[in-house]
Order: structure tokens, then C-alpha cells, then sequence
């Protein structure tokens, strides 16, 4: 078998599909990836959502028999929206972040990947693969930085010289002998707009996260937010951009080709109030398809309550009292209590003297305390 003449014909296979951009690499063990993985556990800085084993992680051999190289892709995705919708007083918004926008990348990337299994395995008798998503064992950054799809940046995303860091990594281990390609010298150079610019200062270092006070991971939570936090996350739904945004290497990028990735801008930047009492259904009908939908509505509706609170929302509060009033979970109950005493106002202020006298969870009750606070330090004008 010619396997230098089945990777060429691997790579014009990947663009004929829409691939924006494929490498390749050994099946070695990712030494470097480990070192850190096991530093940010060291530290606390893990997000939970990981896949826990390190070893799997880092050593292909352990979750794939035999492997001798690895495929990685990534596909670009747009970073403007076409007829953005304006909130006002009275119709605030909400919004979510740039790689949730258009159809789950998940189900984009594992098609594509799909395809390139199906057509080697026709060209290759016996190809085996494994195919990741984000979801899988092994780390796409670390992959996708081996295989020369690009560098890993200080703001600890993969960035190419082609669509900067909007882009979705996906990769495949195979038992084929595929000739490596040589990783991208770090083009980031002395620029630290991205660590300066992080809201929470969640970027501790060049290259080291810690997810615990990142918001891309905060709005994915599904308790009361942590108080430090609260002012901090604006009107973001899901996720958080900010890293990106500032990173010269995104300056004047647009992928927008993919029909599948371009936003609907009621989605991607949807109404709040309506969210505070939308369905399970309701949900699932407008926001099923989008990866920010995959810890369903619960983080979404709190996170929404807090934006209501950052806008100082007054139009809102006979909305929020109705939740604070009836909503049968403590987590957006004591949201609503303390977005309440943020917003201020004698009928916020009644509503939570009321609720206190009713509420019986001590989580909400502690949260109506905290609203009833801010009237008496006189944080909100009345």
C-alpha cells in the first residue's frame, strides 16, 4: 500500500467535503498534554466535564488497539451575525457565544468525519478508526496542535493562520501508517490581550485555565452561581468570547460558508423575559439544535435572570417576582431573589419581604437576604 499517495488522496477527499483544514499525526503518547493535565488537577483548575482518566487521555494505545497515526480536521465558523437584533428597555437580550451558533458542531464534525472513515475505508482493506468529538478521550488542542492544524494560543485555543481560533477540531485514530506533519511554530509572540482581557481572570498564565472561574464554564453550570461571579457575566447565555474577540489573530476573520454554522439570530441572541417561562418543549423546539442546548434549560433561564439583573431591568421585575413566587427549582428562585434586589425598586423590594416570609429553602432564603441587602446598603436607587 502507497500510504503517501493515500494521504494526498486523503486531503483532496477532505476538501471536496468541506473540510477546511486536516493534519496528521503519530499515535505517540501526548507526554507534554499529560504533564498538564495532571498540574490542573493538582491545582483545581479541571472543569468536571472532562473525560476523567488521565492515562486515556493522553495514551492512545490505551483506548484504540494498535493505533499508528491520528487524523485531525478542523472546520471554520462564522464570527458575525448577519441582522443582529438590538435589545432595548423592555426587550432586553441575551446572547450566546460564537461556536453555538447554527446547528450542534458536534453533529457538523463527526459527519465529516464520517465521511473521511467511509472513504478510506473503501480505498483500505481492514482500516479501523475511532472518531472524536470534543466528547472522546484524547485532548482535540493537543491533537490538533501536533498534527499542524495550528498553535495553541495563550488564551488556550488552537489558532490558525487561515480562521484564527473559530474553529471546530475533531480528529480520528487509525491503525494506518500515515505520514505526520510537522506542528506550527507559536505565532503569539509577546501579546497578552487575551489574559488581560478575561473577565474573571480565568486565564492564570500563557496557556493555563482555570475553569473553575472561567465563564464559558460558569454559564454551564446548573446551581446558584458563585456571588463573585454574578456581575461579571453581562448578558451571556452560554459560553464567553472575550479571549477570542481581542486575539489580533481573529481581526477581520469571517468564515461564514457552512450554511449549517450560520446563526439565526433569534436563537443566537433571543429575547430574555421569554425565556423565564419557556417550556421543556418550547425549549427543546427552539434551541434543540445548538450545542448550548445540551444541559437544557436550567443554566440558560438562570443565566437569563442574572442578565435581566445586569441591565437593571425594571420592566422585568413582575416577571421575576412570578418566578421568585412559583418556580418550583431553589437554584432560580434564589437567582431571581438576588436579581431582584440588584434591580432595585419598592415592588422588588415588597416581593422579597414577602417571599421571606413564606420561603422555606434555606439556599433561597439566604439569596432573598442578599437582595433585601442591597436596599439597605443603598446599592440600588429605589
Amino acid at each position: 500500500m502507497d500510504y503517501g499517495k493515500l494521504k494526498n488522496e486523503i486531503i483532496e477527499y477532505s476538501k471536496k467535503i468541506g473540510i477546511d483544514k486536516i493534519g496528521f499525526t503519530s499515535a505517540d503518547p501526548f507526554v507534554e498534554m499529560k504533564n498538564l493535565l495532571i498540574r490542573q488537577e493538582e491545582l483545581g483548575y479541571q472543569s468536571g466535564f472532562e473525560h476523567k482518566n488521565i492515562e486515556e487521555r493522553t495514551h492512545p494505545e490505551l483506548i484504540f488497539d494498535e493505533p499508528r497515526s491520528i487524523i485531525a480536521i478542523a472546520l471554520a465558523y462564522p464570527s458575525k451575525m448577519k441582522d443582529a437584533p438590538r435589545g432595548e428597555r423592555g426587550a432586553r437580550r441575551g446572547i450566546f457565544c460564537k461556536a453555538s451558533w447554527g446547528v450542534d458542531y458536534h453533529v457538523l464534525v463527526r459527519e465529516k468525519l464520517e465521511q473521511l472513515a467511509s472513504f478510506i475505508d473503501n480505498k483500505v482493506q481492514d482500516a479501523r478508526f475511532k472518531l472524536m468529538v470534543d466528547t472522546g478521550e484524547l485532548v482535540d488542542r493537543a491533537v490538533a496542535e501536533r498534527a499542524g492544524i495550528g498553535w495553541s494560543g495563550k488564551n488556550c485555543s488552537i489558532i490558525t493562520p487561515e480562521f484564527g481560533s473559530y474553529v471546530y477540531l475533531g480528529e480520528m485514530i487509525t491503525n494506518l501508517p500515515l505520514a505526520p506533519d510537522e506542528p506550527m511554530e507559536d505565532q503569539c509572540g509577546e501579546c497578552t490581550k487575551c489574559l488581560d482581557a478575561c473577565p474573571t481572570g480565568a486565564l492564570i498564565q500563557p496557556g493555563q485555565l482555570d475553569a473553575q472561574s472561567c465563564i464559558a464554564f460558569l454559564t454551564q453550570t446548573k446551581g446558584l452561581l458563585p456571588d463573585e461571579f454574578r456581575d461579571k457575566i453581562g448578558n451571556r447565555l452560554y459560553g464567553c468570547d472575550t479571549c477570542q474577540v481581542v486575539c489580533p489573530k481573529n481581526k477581520g476573520i469571517d468564515s461564514d460558508w457552512h450554511e449549517q454554522m450560520k446563526p439565526d439570530p433569534e436563537i443566537a441572541k433571543p429575547l430574555l423575559q421569554p425565556l423565564l417561562e419557556i417550556s421543556n418543549r418550547e425549549f427543546k423546539g427552539k434551541f434543540g439544535e445548538v450545542s448550548a442546548s445540551w444541559r437544557g434549560k436550567k443554566p440558560i433561564q438562570r443565566n437569563a435572570i442574572l442578565a435581566l439583573a445586569h441591565f437593571k431591568e425594571q420592566p422585568a421585575v413582575e416577571d421575576l417576582i412570578k418566578v421568585l413566587n412559583e418556580d418550583v427549582r431553589p437554584e432560580i428562585r434564589g437567582t431571581a431573589a438576588w436579581s431582584l434586589g440588584k434591580i432595585g425598586g419598592n415592588q422588588a423590594e415588597k416581593a422579597l419581604i414577602h417571599a421571606k416570609s413564606k420561603e422555606e429553602h434555606p439556599e433561597v432564603l439566604e439569596e432573598i437576604n442578599k437582595g433585601l441587602r442591597f436596599f439597605e446598603s443603598h446599592e440600588n436607587i429605589k
